[in-house]
């Protein structure tokens, strides 16, 4: 502050503003403005902040490493310790999920967002596999939850009241998600190659 204000008294003493006169006076009335007006007042505060956030960055620390979700174990997709969905194998590129998976549930919804299963169904598979595995009941310590990992999972109650149970209500929030954020479920597995997250 001590700075500017010697700067703006340099400045009125080389263009030569007589002591008494009107331009003086607006010149001095400047000087003690500065230090008050709003920007400066802004300034300074934005100046205490990077401080203080400086300060904090230095004293972080790592307390542990991420955790993944858990996953329930699945003998097959039909298996009842998962409801009938979970992991499930697929055909080729382009071709259908095995009938009865949570990725055929997901792959027979996509076109309700306007998205051709064929094209983006592999983009949609690489996420939801790294996120949960394809298993409603996924956790994590986070508090994330489901096959699309919601955080906190009760969001998911936007697209029913069964979240928790139902993986068709887990992909429908999923997908309207994706949608919402990112456009499409490729657009959103280029994100997520960048982050580990979605």
């Amino acid at each position: 502050m001590t700075a500017v204000v010697a700067v703006v008294v340099a400045a009125v003493y080389l263009i030569g503003v007589r002591p008494g006169s009107n331009d003086a006076m607006g010149a001095v009335a400047a000087v003690v403005a500065v230090p008050t007006s709003h920007t400066v007042v802004m300034l300074e505060e934005q100046r205490q902040q990077l401080i203080a956030m400086s300060a904090a960055s230095r004293t972080l620390s790592l307390v542990s490493q991420p955790k993944l979700a858990s996953r329930q174990p699945t003998s097959s997709p039909s298996s009842s310790s998962n409801g009938g969905v979970g992991s499930a194998t697929t055909g080729p590129p382009g071709a259908p999920p095995d009938p009865g998976s949570a990725q055929s549930i997901a792959w027979n919804m996509m076109s309700q967002f306007g998205w051709s299963p064929q094209t983006y169904f592999s983009c949609l598979n690489n996420i939801w596999t790294r996120e949960s595995g394809w298993v409603y009941t996924a956790e994590n310590p986070s508090g994330a939850y489901g096959i699309p990992q919601a955080l906190p999972g009760s969001k998911m109650a936007s697209a029913g009241s069964d979240w928790m149970t139902n993986p068709a209500t887990q992909i429908k929030w999923g997908l309207g998600y994706i949608k919402a954020v990112y456009g499409d479920p490729c657009s959103a597995w280029a994100f997520w190659q960048g982050h580990d997250y979605y």
